[in-house]
């Protein structure tokens, strides 16, 4: 089937109408989408019983899901990877916008167009249909259509999602997790053209697996694939901890309004076990880049709602991630031990998903007139970690540490990827494996046992306080004889794009590129998140 403009496009999914190219006629497709638009106009003016507007409309407009398809970190990334492996750009395009631009990916593929990250971008693309759908991101009529076919299965991962491209409006189905009366089914029919339908497995961990379990294939210069890697995993992180069969993905990042609330503002009826719609994850950064920049970036959601969403992930992250302890503390000979304990609370690893992110600890001690005397992991202003040698150099990398005894080493949790030829690089495709994953376990975890899949990697599979659930890190740390005081304080810090990630776009001469990096260099002293933090006197 031969390509198709935009313009014409769009005249034939809104209109339904048969096309002619080359003189080949081409099928008509039903039209499978609508915008959100036409859901929000429902789903607002829904309040819990303590008066926070819980309307599933505004908190999607808000949240990463619904700004997917405007992410400029996303297509900074995505314009790098073409950049780096031409041969493969069609091809990248393609994948990268199964799960960032779903809507305008899958009617492009139902009819023979090629799918763009580009064309499409909110901003920078036309005023077409596929424009329109981009510009939603991961909209509510992707989500509540996806159809349980292949999912939580390997086939149904990296966006093996599946939607009905066949049935027409008027009769295609949403999945909800509510039965709906025959009323109610009428009014919604009438007004989004789609028949609401309850069913269990929108709330499984299954259905996010389709686009939170994403496998990429390494290419070489020439665009050989020599090997495939793990870029995300939570999902199968999940299956091998304690929390697969406590909670669901959804219990965490969509939790229940806690007293029945209505999920309508037409024609309500209360329900219990409403799920709230922010998505609540670790990305605090891009809502504050999007509010910042929402006239270039075309942001649709309100300015108070971006804050929010952001205040709510910090709050989730300082309150429901990680915790630490002192394992031990004394001085003796001139030397302070500080033993640090790192426990993970989430239900896989921390931090997860995407590799830019890292989690790291930040040890101070000081003496009794607080002058510092030791300090392991300071964040500078421009979002590097003092000491962290993939920070200062980009072929190199921070080991994972059982001891410390220096402030240039730093205990930082992440993985790092290597090319074909074993070099670090942050580049997705020229990713073949990782050479350091010591990522803090959730509790269940066995890395002895675990799939290749979700492997420890480097030193950490060797240390052996290292478990599902925490980390132990020993620091000692020469500090004189003669201190009656000291003042030790520990505090486990996050980013969701380390610097790394961010300035390796710097080589790139593209908009895209340039545009990002300065977003990020705009925010990068607020880059951070803390986690968690104890302090104490010895």
């Amino acid at each position: 089937m031969r390509r198709v403009s935009g313009a014409f496009l769009m005249g034939w999914l809104v209109l339904g109408r048969p096309g002619d190219v080359g003189g080949q006629a081409v099928p008509t497709i039903p039209q499978l989408f609508h915008s959100s638009h036409r859901c929000v106009a429902c789903h607002t003016q829904i309040a819990a019983p303590d008066g926070q507007d819980v309307s599933i409309g505004f908190q999607w407009r808000s949240s990463m899901m619904g700004n997917s398809g405007r992410d400029p970190y996303w297509m900074a990334a995505v314009r790098r990877e073409t950049l780096d492996h031409p041969s493969a750009a069609a091809a990248l395009e393609d994948k990268c916008t199964v799960c960032h631009l779903p809507m305008a990916r899958t009617l492009s593929v139902a009819m023979g167009v090629a799918p763009q990250a580009f064309v499409h971008f909110p901003g920078l693309g036309g005023g077409d249909l596929l424009t329109e759908l981009g510009r939603d991101g991961v909209s509510c009529s992707v989500c509540h259509q996806i159809r349980n076919e292949g999912l939580g299965s390997r086939e149904g991962f990296t966006g093996g999602y599946r939607i009905d491209l066949k049935t027409p409006m008027g009769n295609r189905p949403v999945f909800g997790p509510f039965q709906v009366d025959a009323g109610r089914r009428r009014v919604m029919a009438s007004a989004s053209d789609m028949v609401p339908e309850g069913v269990p497995f929108v709330q499984t961990s299954e259905l996010c697996a389709s686009c939170h379990t994403l496998f990429t294939h390494a290419l070489d210069p020439q665009g050989n694939v020599v090997g495939e890697l793990p870029e995300q995993t939570p999902y199968l992180e999940w299956l091998e901890s304690s929390y697969r069969g406590e909670k669901t993905c959804q219990a965490c990042h969509m939790p229940e309004v806690l007293l029945p609330v209505p999920v309508s503002g037409v024609l309500p009826l209360e329900r219990t076990g409403v799920s709230r719609h922010q998505f609540m994850g670790g990305n605090f950064l891009l809502p504050l880049i999007l509010n910042k920049h929402r006239e270039e970036l075309g942001v649709e959601a309100l300015s108070q709602d971006l804050e929010a969403t952001s205040r709510a992930a910090l709050d989730n992250l300082a309150t429901e991630t990680a915790a630490l302890e002192f394992t031990r503390l004394s001085v003796a000979n001139g030397v302070v031990e500080v033993g640090v304990r790192v426990m993970n609370l989430a239900g896989h690893k921390l931090p997860t998903g995407y590799p830019s992110r890292r989690v790291w600890l930040h040890l101070v001690v000081k003496d009794g007139e607080g002058r510092v005397l030791f300090e392991s992991g300071a964040l500078r202003p421009d979002g590097a970690i003092v000491g962290n040698d993939n920070d200062e150099d980009p072929s190199r990398f921070e080991p994972h540490y059982t001891r410390i005894v220096e402030p240039g080493q730093v205990q930082i949790y992440e993985d790092i990827m290597v090319d074909y030829a074993g070099r670090v690089t942050t580049g997705l495709l020229a990713g073949a494996r990782y050479i350091k994953d010591n990522r803090l376990l959730p509790r269940g975890f066995r890395k002895e046992t675990a799939s290749p899949e979700v492997a420890v990697h480097g030193e950490a599979a060797r240390d052996s306080d290292f478990v599902g659930g925490e980390d132990v890190v020993l620091y000692a740390i020469p500090v004189g004889t003669g201190r009656p005081s000291l003042r030790v304080t520990a505090e486990l810090w996050y980013q969701p794009i380390g610097y790394r990630w961010a300035e390796n776009l710097g080589g790139y001469d593209t908009l895209e590129s340039a545009r990002f990096l300065e977003y990020f260099r705009g925010v990068a002293a607020r880059s951070a998140a803390l986690l968690a933090r104890l302090e104490t006197g010895i």
